[in-house]
C-alpha cells in the first residue's frame, strides 16, 4: 500500500502544537524530526543503546503526517492550513509550508534483517537465525543470534570492540557481569568463551526477553544464566539481587550512561576484576577516563573502532 507524506517545514517550538492540532483532525500518527538532544529520562525509555550523534540544534523541525492515497485529502489539508493559520497568532511556525511525498507501507520491523549477514569476529561465527549455516568455517566458536527489537546482532563497531576485549581477558570459569545486554549477545560470547556464570542486566523488559530466548535459542543451560530487569545505577535491590565478585563487568551502553553507571561497578567486581566498556563516541573518551578514575579504577588500554572507542580497566 503506498500512502502521501506531507511534511510540515517548521519550529521545534511548535512541534507539540502541530502534532495535537493534527490529532484533533483524526490524523493518527506524526513523524517528527528535529535535532534536540534526548533527555536522560527519555535515554531510558528507549531500547537502543547507540543513538546517533546530532547536529547543533538551530530550532527547526520537520512535522510529517500520512495519508492513504486515493483517498481525497484535499479537504483535511485545506482544515490544516487553516490551522496553522491559528497557531501563527501565539507560537512561531517558522517556514509553516507543506512538502508532498510518497512513501510504502512496509514491514520497517523486519526490513532490516536483509542487511544482517553471517559474520566472523576472531574465532566467532555469529549467525542470524534466518540465515543457514556456511558451508565451510573454520570458526571454533558459533552463535546464532535474533536481536528482534533490541540492541546486539554483533556487526557493531562498540559490540565488536567488547567481543574482543571479551577473547583477550576472559579466563575458563570467570563469572560475567553484562550491563545493559540487549541481545544477550556479550552474554552469549562469555559463555561460549568458557564463562561458569553469566549475568545480563537492562532498562529495557524487551531485551531481557531477547537475551533469555537467544540463550535458550543457542541450547545452553538456564542454570548458568540470569537476566535481570532493572537499572543497575540507583535500583538497590537490583544491586543486591546482582551480587558481586565478578572476574569481568562488561558495559556495552552510551558514555553518558557509563559515566554514572562506573562508581557503582567496584562493588560487583572482585579484586583484579576487568571492566570492559564501550559505546563510547570518540570525544567523549577523556570524560569516560575520568569517571573509571574517579571510581579507583586504572585504566589498562583504549582501543578504536571507526569513531567508537572502548576503554578496558582493573580493579586493583
Amino acid at each position: 500500500m503506498k500512502w502521501k507524506k506531507y511534511t510540515l517545514q517548521t519550529t521545534t517550538q511548535a512541534e507539540d502544537f502541530i502534532s495535537s492540532m493534527l490529532a484533533d483532525l483524526g490524523v493518527e500518527g506524526v513523524q517528527i524530526e528535529d535535532n534536540i538532544p534526548l533527555s536522560a529520562e527519555d535515554k531510558e525509555k528507549m531500547y537502543i543503546d547507540i543513538l546517533p550523534e546530532l547536529p547543533p540544534d538551530d530550532g527547526s523541525a520537520r512535522v510529517s503526517f500520512f495519508l492513504e492515497e486515493g483517498k481525497d485529502d484535499g479537504a483535511l489539508l485545506e482544515q490544516v492550513r487553516e490551522e496553522l493559520e491559528s497557531l501563527r497568532l501565539f507560537v512561531n511556525l517558522g517556514e509553516g509550508t507543506i512538502t508532498q511525498g510518497e512513501t510504502e507501507d512496509k514491514d520497517w520491523v523486519n526490513n532490516w534483517k536483509q542487511y544482517f549477514k553471517a559474520f566472523t569476529i576472531e574465532h566467532i561465527l555469529i549467525k542470524p537465525t534466518w540465515e543457514p549455516w556456511p558451508e565451510e568455517s573454520d570458526s571454533r566458536i558459533t552463535i546464532e543470534i535474533d536481536p528482534g527489537t533490541s540492541f546486539g546482532t554483533g556487526r557493531h563497531e562498540t559490540t565488536q570492540l567488547c567481543i574482543r576485549q571479551l577473547c583477550r581477558h576472559m579466563k575458563a570459569g570467570d563469572r560475567i557481569l553484562d550491563v545493559g545486554c540487549g541481545s544477550g549477545i556479550l552474554s552469549l560470547v562469555s559463555h561460549k568463551l568458557g564463562a561458569s556464570h553469566v549475568t545480563g542486566t537492562d532498562i529495557d523488559s524487551l531485551c531481557i526477553q531477547a537475551s533469555l530466548d537467544n540463550w535458550r535459542l543457542n541450547r545452553l543451560p538456564e542454570e548458568g544464566s540470569r537476566f535481570l530487569h532493572g537499572n543497575l545505577i540507583e535500583d538497590r535491590k537490583l544491586q543486591e539481587q546482582v551480587g558481586g565478585d565478578y572476574d569481568i563487568v562488561a558495559a556495552n551502553i552510551l558514555a553518558d550512561i557509563i559515566i554514572p553507571l562506573t562508581p557503582v561497578i567496584p562493588r560487583h567486581l572482585k579484586k583484579g576484576g576487568i571492566y570492559i566498556t564501550s559505546g563510547i563516541i570518540d570525544f567523549k573518551e577523556e570524560a569516560v577516563k575520568e569517571a573509571i578514575q574517579h571510581a579507583g579504577l586504572t585504566v589498562l588500554e583504549v582501543n578504536r573502532q571507526g569513531e567508537w572507542v572502548s576503554i578496558t580497566a582493573e580493579n586493583r
